[in-house]
């Protein structure tokens, strides 16, 4: 029969109710599990204790509890045989010196993949590892090491930097002064996208999460200058397919080019457009529904993804299906492409479609349901234009007084 074990109250951590492993005693005198609490501080707009709700800042002195571990790690052993696990004593704190010196590591050839391997893994430890490693800057070094490979076509150390930007994250301050003294990333991540290499779904996609991250901080100078090979790469990733969140770095990167019409010119010219319907077909999860419509609904802004949008067999039907069954987001962009589509593609083919397909029935459903005003008008006006039509669809007749 197992038996229940009362834990000390003073042995649980405030923020996470479990045992504290590295218990440490902030400034208004409560203790806290050194993970949880610098966590707190890391992530939190207004920093305060929070069992006390005094300010705390976020670079706040936090005093290791010795005593307090010690009595923890008593406990755990006495209890081992109730199977409660023993706390070890925890490792040094990584500082700044630490870093810098595995960072000149970096420089020898026989000591890089170790290094990297070590750094993934304080990475992967805790936000304060983390935060260390952006001061020492850490994230510079690992783009220069990309584009290093980049220059030589070596792949080796290229999983491990990705994986630690990942981590750590890209400041934006250092985003825009990367930019502005080396172009060759955007260059070196399109090279990574396109590599065969192993473990070839976590590098591509830890690479286009690296892609958005720079790509969100680059100004219009660096957007302006992609190349159409980038596109194409991109178009080869999603056809591929990589993980969900490498899919909608992916995507994310596409939307925010979008805004030049270079840009939207050249994805089409890429297969961008036939490629996205693709990924639509295969029912992905909402956020990347949303992204996905939200590209497409920029590229039919143009008459070649118009073209490209409505040579897909399959467009207006999977377009059709997603309205008021994902997202307000989706039914917007949803009925942003439909529009676009009517207004200057709109030939009896098309409209056709649009009432086989069940575009006509979702657009006066959404007439009915609980859709913000301007997405009711946006769907009567789309409704309008096509009156005479689809005034034979088997909707029209109870919908036709409501669009008057």
């Amino acid at each position: 029969m197992d038996i229940e074990i009362d834990v000390p109250k003073f042995f649980i951590c405030p923020i996470s109710l479990q045992i504290m492993r590295d218990p440490v005693t902030a400034i208004t005198g409560i203790t806290y599990d050194r993970e949880s609490i610098e966590h707190w501080l890391s992530t939190s707009e207004n920093t305060a204790c929070p069992v006390t709700k005094q300010p705390l800042q976020k670079d706040s002195d936090l005093t290791p509890n010795h005593t307090l571990r010690r009595l923890i790690q008593a406990w755990c052993t006495e209890n081992a045989s109730h199977g409660v696990d023993r706390i070890p004593t925890p490792k040094p704190r990584l500082d700044k010196a630490s870093v810098l010196k595995l960072m000149k590591n970096l420089s020898r050839h026989e000591l890089q993949i170790k290094t990297l391997s070590q750094l993934e893994s304080l990475a992967a430890e805790n936000e304060r590892n983390r935060r260390c490693m952006v001061d020492a800057g850490l994230p510079r070094a690992m783009l220069l090491l990309i584009v290093a490979c980049f220059k030589k076509g070596q792949v080796s150390g290229i999983q491990e930097a990705l994986s630690i930007l990942c981590f750590i994250k890209i400041p934006r301050s250092e985003s825009r002064v990367f930019f502005s003294e080396n172009y060759k990333i955007i260059e070196s991540l399109t090279w990574v996208l396109g590599c065969k290499v192993e473990n070839f779904a976590t590098v591509k996609s830890h690479a286009a999460s690296v892609l958005k991250m720079l790509v969100q901080e680059a100004g219009s100078g660096v957007l302006e200058r992609l190349k159409p090979e980038f596109f194409v790469t991109i178009a080869g990733v999603l056809r591929e397919g990589i993980t969900h969140q490498g899919i909608n770095a992916a995507l994310q990167v596409l939307l925010d080019a979008c805004s030049w019409g270079r840009n939207r010119k050249m994805m089409v010219e890429s297969g961008v457009v036939f490629e996205l319907i693709e990924l639509e077909l295969g029912s992905p999860e909402r956020r990347t529904t949303e992204l996905n419509l939200g590209v497409l609904s920029q590229l039919c802004c143009c008459a070649e993804g118009r073209d490209q949008f409505l040579s897909h067999g399959g467009s207006i039907a999977v377009v059709a299906k997603r309205i008021l069954r994902v997202s307000p987001a989706v039914d917007d962009r949803a009925t942003q492409i439909l529009s676009l589509i009517c207004k200057f593609s709109g030939t009896s083919r098309v409209i056709q479609e649009m009432v086989d397909f069940k575009a006509v029935t979702k657009l006066c459903l959404m007439l009915q349901a609980d859709c913000a005003p301007f997405l009711k008008d946006k769907a009567r006006e789309i409704l309008k234009s096509l009156s005479d039509e689809w005034k034979n669809s088997p909707c029209s007749f109870s919908f036709l007084s409501s669009l008057e």
